[in-house]
């Protein structure tokens, strides 16, 4: 989901550089090659505070055996024909292909590779979806809306309290989206009037640099116009940008807080029964980008000469789709979760989240059935640079006030640097509800139809940690769920009194130190991890 913020020309200029990958373009070559594949480099020998990967391969992996981990990852589609992936997809051996049976009995027919959960049996899939806050608004608006809350109790009282939570976040995202909306249709008729009044008097509709570091010297009554342009220029702005960049925004007004778009209905099920079975086995689209992003993270191919490294060499990616442009819903994601849990997944990637959960116990009970299969669960902590000690994110690992589950990984995200900028400045973070950073800037991955781009995001700090989990299971298949985890948290990069900067986007950010952002106050090491992990040998 893309942050909201007023329009302004460098907040313009910041977000779709970060959604549409263009940073990069405006580098030099080797400051792009020191980006690629800086999550699996070492602060010592490349100056790159990665997880420290190849150094694990190359002295503490020699001529040792593995096990193939399966890692479930549960999100968007993922495009598992690409060509730095398609070795490393799982396959549901029990299934035959396409025959329209159930060989396994499962309840899914030619599951293959997985299953999408935002599907019919037509073939007709979910594209976009409403935010949670909207759902909850929507369904409990009626019966609430004039309720008096004194005369409440029992679970009409806590559906009266979840109510009026998601009606108070609604209205304010509804009217940051209006007044989005409307800055940015003024902000683009500010360019497109100032684009067309400079090409006109240079009579030339191709703008550089020079060209307007030119007309700036021959005419002075231009300078606040081509000040105004002049950073779209420098960074080789376009107008399809300009399109793409407004589709964003308004997709918040069209779908995510459309209260009159209820795109459910054409998979039919209902959502206070769990037991309905509904998707189906296309786990590719729509919206494959961030799924395979992530994957790659994981599992792309090593040393193939293509992309990227993955961190883990001997791993299987089962592709479950639950994440929608949109906000997720629980009943998906607590499928998905028991269908990794049932079908051999070690890890389950996590790389989604929202604000509020209308049906969070299906979750915690998903959860806690795969802790007792054994299962790893890794969640990216979120990009709103928000404390989530004390605002609430899901899911969670919190099952209960007393009691959480001890199998989960909450995973910020930390950028290229070990100095004051190491925390992402987007990254959620908190002293108890995070326990390690990874990074999470400028990850360079896969993208659908054999693509690689780069990416920022929590979303992508989670899945450089279940690979990291993966390639501890791959070497030491005896250890458990619990025990992993223990190992990742015991084995960080521990810089606890480095003096950071606070997430956040404040122009005079707050100081304050490493250690006070995460339950460890480190970056997770895969080398760490890996000569711990030989200590616990059974």
């Amino acid at each position: 989901m893309m942050k909201q913020f007023f329009i302004t020309t460098s907040f313009l200029l910041a977000t779709t550089i970060s959604i549409f990958g263009q940073t990069a373009d405006n580098q030099s070559q080797s400051e792009v090659d020191h980006f690629l594949n800086w999550q699996n480099k070492s602060i010592g020998s490349d100056d790159a505070f990665g997880v420290e990967t190849e150094k694990t391969y190359n002295e503490l992996l020699k001529d040792k055996k593995s096990t193939t981990v399966i890692v479930a990852v549960i999100d968007g589609g993922i495009d598992i024909t690409h060509e730095d992936l398609k070795e490393n997809i799982w396959i549901n051996k029990d299934e035959i292909p396409d025959n329209g049976i159930d060989d396994d009995n499962n309840g899914y027919i030619d599951d293959i590779h997985g299953w999408n959960y935002l599907g019919n049996a037509n073939g007709e899939n979910i594209s976009y979806e409403n935010l949670e806050i909207t759902r909850i608004y929507r369904e409990f608006k009626p019966k609430y809306e004039n309720a008096k809350k004194r005369k409440l109790n029992g679970k009409d009282l806590e559906n009266y309290e979840l109510y009026k939570l998601a009606e108070k976040k609604y209205k304010k995202e509804y009217k940051m989206a209006t007044r989005q909306a409307t800055g940015f249709r003024k902000f683009t008729s500010k360019y497109n009037d100032t684009y067309h009044k400079i090409t006109e008097i240079l009579n030339d509709t191709l703008l550089t640099i020079e060209k307007l570091d030119s007309l700036k010297l021959a005419n002075k009554k231009l300078k606040k116009d081509i000040k105004f342009i002049y950073p779209f220029v420098q960074y080789g702005f376009s107008m399809d940008m300009f399109k793409e960049f407004e589709t964003e925004i308004t997709k918040q007004l069209d779908y995510h807080l459309n209260l009159e778009f209820t795109p459910r209905d054409i998979i039919g099920d209902n959502q206070d029964d769990f037991n309905t079975v509904y998707g189906n086995n296309n786990v590719y689209g729509p919206h494959a980008f961030h799924g395979t992003h992530v994957s790659g993270i994981i599992a792309a191919t090593r040393n193939n000469d293509l992309g990227i490294n993955g961190i883990a060499g001997d791993v299987k990616i089962m592709a479950l789709k639950v994440v929608p442009d949109g906000d997720e819903r629980d009943k998906d994601v607590a499928k998905a979760i028991r269908y990794a849990a049932d079908n051999g997944a070690r890890i389950i990637n996590m790389s989604f989240g929202k604000e509020l959960s209308s049906h969070k116990h299906y979750v915690d009970e998903a959860i806690q059935y795969a802790q007792e299969k054994g299962v790893l669960l890794i969640h990216a902590a979120g990009n709103d640079a928000n404390n989530i000690d004390e605002i609430k994110q899901y899911p969670t690992k919190n099952i209960s006030a007393n009691k959480q589950l001890n199998t989960w990984i909450t995973v910020g995200a930390s950028s290229l640097k070990k100095d004051k900028s190491l925390p992402a400045n987007f990254s959620n973070y908190g002293k108890t509800m995070v326990d390690v950073f990874a990074p999470g800037v400028r990850i360079k991955s896969l993208a659908p139809e054999n693509n690689y781009e780069y990416a920022d995001g929590t979303s992508m700090a989670a899945p450089v940690v279940s690979g990291v989990a993966a390639l501890i299971l791959s070497y030491y298949p005896e250890l458990t769920a619990s025990e992993v985890k223990e190992i990742i948290l015991k084995s960080v990069n521990k810089c606890p009194e480095l003096e950071v900067e606070k997430p956040g986007y404040a122009r005079r950010k707050k100081k304050m130190q490493f250690g006070e952002l995460s339950v460890t106050g480190g970056v997770v090491s895969a080398y760490n991890a890996l000569k711990l992990a030989d200590s616990y040998k059974k």
